[in-house]
């Protein structure tokens, strides 16, 4: 705006405001007052600062938001957040569990009905309201604002422990600048004067071994503590200096770090595949993965967990969705965003499922053969004590070249000959079927079935080090966003500085992850995982969904996103938000409730003596703690709706302005000469070619009645709703 006029003069003056519409028009440079904000709480000849009165030359920065430097960041950042470790091991799992590419159908037709809508929706009221997951709620519907305290609440809990997996993927990274790799076989000890591998790695494996004893050095019990494991109380440290830096400067810094972290893992990814896809029995593996068994489409558990694969993948309710998104022009076209973002998280984990089926068709060949050999090896020392005739061996086996298909015909012959005595041979089947069959989920999959796969391959110093460095970058990219969704609202309601929060924020982190680095820390990540998200962020996703669907009204929402994109969305929105995704969202929590209180709550306890893992119930104060997560996720929403619905705290109803809004014009009338304003607000030329209606009826986010301008007198204030950005935070 030039410095001559008389709106940039009073800027910085204190006179009572006193120019005319005529003054406003004289502007040399046409404004566009979509999103500006003016207070209209004043009395006829009060003073105030005229920044509350006047729009700023940018009407994307009038409150001084930070905004994105560029479209590419703001998608990067985006999918970055959304996808994440679990893409790489918790859908492959599940694609593995539920029957293949026939899960693949009902998490796609769950992507398209709550997956893509709910994302749309949070998109759009992050980016209209430009507040982070408090601000937003409390402006929707004040009662409700317990909604951002909860997203902001789990994501607290998250970030503790999601940190701690950064920090075990830091570890494995340093860890795999060695040839031969540390976990490629087992250890030795000393026993008098002959060297033995330790008893807990020959009953297990190599890879399990350093997983459980090297790298977490775990107790056999969450009772026992153990006391810090420094390695990795070392590793959590650097992982929440690694997430302090990336965020310290708000999305001017995590914008740029977006670049890296969200396109690095793709890279990987695809190495990752071609690589795979050269491996021996890299084709069984996918083959097993495309391979539908259409059966397990009738049963309730596949689409539960599809529908609860396709929530959390997305990032709904976190707040770190919300918070990307306020960063945003008002006009940015958030619909084509959610189905882009939607997309590519899909696409990505079909890419990492097919990557991790390659190798792990790689691993059950490897596993198989062996398997063939030590059990050909027993029927050689049967031959040779006379226990088996050799009249049973095929001539064409050749025990030296054995097969998978040799062995095979060789084991049925011998089990139908031996029908009587065979369960006392200790033979087995060695069926690839089998291997391929062995569900690995999670941690599991990253830290024990992926590194013993990447032993075999050549150059598997290389691909160890790319694969930890590609888990590092996910990680960081969720934990950008979830950071994100903390210290937004906060800055929004406390004007302090990022780089202070920032800081503080990881320290206090830190200190409280500290449980999660103890010798016992393993037992309290899965206890997070399975409680302290699951069912607070359903109940926070769905009542997003009904505060705007039904308390704000649909019809309303449509009408808004027409004003803000330049376009009304299909009515396909309108029915999702009012009717499925609610559903839908019901029907997912009373499977929750359901599965939590007929499955026991427990844990899988890592068993010295035995090599391998127990399940073990909860002592008492464990199961406590667990359900305590859910109930504290969970308590701001009835505490900010009594306190409010009594009004026993403000919700900044009192406080009343008017934000100007696309496409809608308001004639203020009977106002007093010595202390008059008047306001026009028109689309720009280039966003529409012909104004809405003057005076077109508005029903206000809080109530019923319609907007209208109100007459006043010396001591009377108008009656204008906020309608543009929330005047209240919690």
């Amino acid at each position: 705006m030039p410095k001559n006029t008389k709106v940039t003069q009073r800027e910085h003056s204190n006179e009572p405001v006193t120019e005319s519409v005529a003054d406003l028009l004289s502007l040399e440079h046409p404004m566009d007052y979509k999103s500006s904000q003016m207070s209209m709480g004043l009395s006829p000849g009060s003073t105030a600062p005229v920044k509350a009165l006047l729009p700023s030359p940018d009407p994307d920065a009038e409150d001084g938001r930070p905004a994105w430097n560029n479209k590419l960041e703001y998608i990067l950042a985006q999918v970055g957040f959304s996808v994440g470790l679990g893409n790489v091991w918790r859908f492959p799992y599940l694609c593995q569990k539920n029957g293949g590419g026939a899960y693949l159908v009902p998490y796609f037709i769950l992507l398209i009905l709550i997956g893509i809508p709910l994302f749309f929706l949070e998109l759009a009221v992050g980016q209209r309201i430009r507040r982070g997951s408090i601000g937003v709620w409390n402006y929707v519907y004040p009662q409700l604002g317990g909604i951002g305290v909860s997203s902001l609440m789990v994501c607290g809990f998250v970030g503790l422990y999601y940190n701690v997996i950064i920090g075990w993927s830091i570890f494995y990274f340093f860890q795999s600048f060695q040839y031969p790799l540390p976990w490629a076989e087992c250890p030795f000890e000393r026993n008098g004067t002959q060297a033995i591998v330790v008893p807990e790695c020959e009953k297990s494996s190599a890879t399990t071994y350093f997983w459980y004893r090297q790298t977490l050095n775990i107790t056999s019990s969450i009772d026992d503590t153990g006391g810090l494991n420094w390695k990795m109380t070392l590793c959590l440290l650097v992982a929440w200096i690694l997430v302090c830096l990336a965020v310290i400067k708000g999305i001017q810094s995590s914008g740029k770090v977006m670049y890296f972290s969200s396109l690095f893992p793709y890279v990987v990814l695809f190495c990752f595949l071609v690589r795979g896809l050269l491996l021996k029995g890299a084709v069984d593996g996918i083959a097993h993965m495309f391979t539908p068994k259409l059966e397990k489409m009738l049963e309730p558990q596949v689409w539960r967990e599809a529908a609860t694969q396709v929530f959390f993948a997305l990032g709904l309710g976190f707040g770190g969705v919300i918070a990307f998104s306020s960063y945003n022009k008002r006009d940015n076209n958030c619909h084509f965003d959610a189905a882009l973002v939607s997309i590519i998280n899909f696409v990505t984990s079909i890419l990492a499922t097919l990557v991790v089926f390659a190798v792990l068709g790689f691993k059950a060949n490897v596993m198989n053969e062996k398997c063939v050999v030590d059990n050909a090896e027993k029927i050689l020392g049967f031959l040779n004590t006379g226990v088996l005739s050799k009249e049973l061996i095929p001539p064409h086996i050749n025990f030296s070249h054995l097969s998978s298909e040799d062995y095979a015909e060789m084991y049925a012959v011998i089990k139908t000959v031996k029908e009587d005595s065979f369960g006392q041979m200790g033979l087995d089947a060695c069926l690839l079927e089998d291997e391929l069959n062995k569900a690995v989920q999670g941690t599991g999959l990253a830290f024990i079935a992926f590194t013993e796969a990447m032993t075999h391959f050549p150059a598997s110093p290389f691909w160890s080090v790319m694969f930890f460095f590609m888990l590092i970058n996910l990680g960081l990219g969720s934990m950008i966003g979830t950071m994100t969704g903390i210290t937004t609202p906060i800055l929004d309601a406390f004007k302090i500085r990022k780089e202070i929060l920032c800081v503080a924020c990881c320290i206090i982190a830190f200190l409280l992850g500290l449980l999660f680095v103890q010798r016992s820390g393993n037992y309290f990540v899965a206890m997070f995982d399975d409680y302290s998200a699951g069912l607070p962020l359903t109940v926070v996703v769905i009542l997003e969904n009904i505060s705007v669907a039904w308390i704000y009204g649909t019809k309303r929402f449509m009408q808004d996103l027409e004003d803000m994109l330049g376009f009304r969305p299909y009515s396909f929105y309108y029915y999702m938000w009012r009717y499925v995704s609610p559903a839908i969202l019901v029907v997912l929590i009373a499977a929750t409730v359901i599965e939590m209180a007929i499955s026991p709550a427990g844990y899988n306890a890592w068993v010295e003596a035995e090599g391998a893992e127990s399940f073990h119930s909860y002592p008492p104060w464990a199961l406590a703690m667990a359900y305590s997560l859910i109930v504290v996720a969970m308590l701001p929403l009835p505490i900010v709706y009594i306190v409010r619905h009594f009004n026993l705290i403000s919700d900044g109803s009192n406080k009343l302005s008017v934000s100007y809004r696309k496409g809608m014009m308001k004639d203020i009338s009977n106002l007093e000469e010595q202390d008059e304003q008047r306001f026009i607000l028109s689309k720009n030329p280039s966003e529409a070619p012909s104004p809405m209606p003057a005076h077109r009826a508005y029903l206000g986010p809080g109530g019923t009645q319609e907007m209208t301008n109100t007459n006043y007198g010396t001591s009377t204030k108008t009656g204008y709703q906020n309608i543009g950005s929330p005047e209240s935070e919690l």
